[in-house]
């Protein structure tokens, strides 16, 4: 889908379709961007790439790239062996000076629970670590002759509803304060029913997993 597209059949749910416009393409492109982030806070794991995470070397304390939204998972050193996340309970009761170990290459990863932008590897790296990981990120703005990659043609409604919730909050809430909500509850509702979808699908056996058969 392109941002034209997106535009169009926005102007068509609030009739916005001959000119002089109610909503100029430049606002109802902010509009768009606005969404696609707000999809990106609501469901990062639509959002994911891999790229490398450099390591600031001899501390255990890292962190994910400022343009990245959550760590979803580390792979391995660039050019080395895996990284493998272990459960920081486990890690101070069997490694209890871990958080003080000398330089060397990571072998294992702990997952901050209470900060999604932070994380922790054992032992501390050395000078010029590079990982690989997988994370989600918020694509760059998108601009009114660009191509929407991210999310895929698959959620052009949901951006649509996201878009037409937006125009209607602007608008006269009075008129079309109920609208809004319509349309801001299907754009939730949208996404949280593909979450559970996958949820149901996206297992280790895959759809034959017998503890996922409702």
């Amino acid at each position: 889908m392109t941002v034209a597209e997106v535009i169009t059949e926005v102007r068509t749910l609030v009739q916005d379709t001959r000119a002089p416009y109610r909503y100029s393409d430049a606002v109802l492109l902010r509009f768009l961007n606005q969404t696609v982030r707000r999809m990106a806070t609501i469901r990062p794991d639509l959002f994911t790439v891999i790229g490398e995470i450099p390591t600031v070397a001899g501390t255990v304390i890292q962190r994910i790239p400022t343009t990245a939204i959550r760590l979803v998972e580390i792979y391995n050193v660039q050019g080395g062996g895996v990284i493998t996340e272990v459960n920081k309970d486990a890690l101070d009761q069997t490694a209890p000076m871990w958080r003080s170990s000398s330089a060397g290459v990571p072998v294992n990863y702990v997952r901050h629970v209470r900060n999604p932008g932070m994380f922790f590897l054992y032992p501390a790296p050395q000078s010029g670590t590079v990982l690989v990981a997988e994370y989600s990120e918020t694509p760059a703005p998108y601009a009114l002759g660009d191509t929407i990659t991210v999310p895929g043609d698959a959620y052009m409604p949901t951006l649509i509803n996201g878009i037409v919730y937006l125009t209607q909050s602007i608008d006269d809430e009075h008129v079309n304060s109920g609208r809004a909500k319509l349309f801001n509850d299907a754009f939730v509702q949208d996404l949280i029913a593909d979450m559970k979808t996958q949820q149901l699908t996206d297992t280790d056996a895959g759809s034959l997993d017998p503890k996922q058969v409702v």
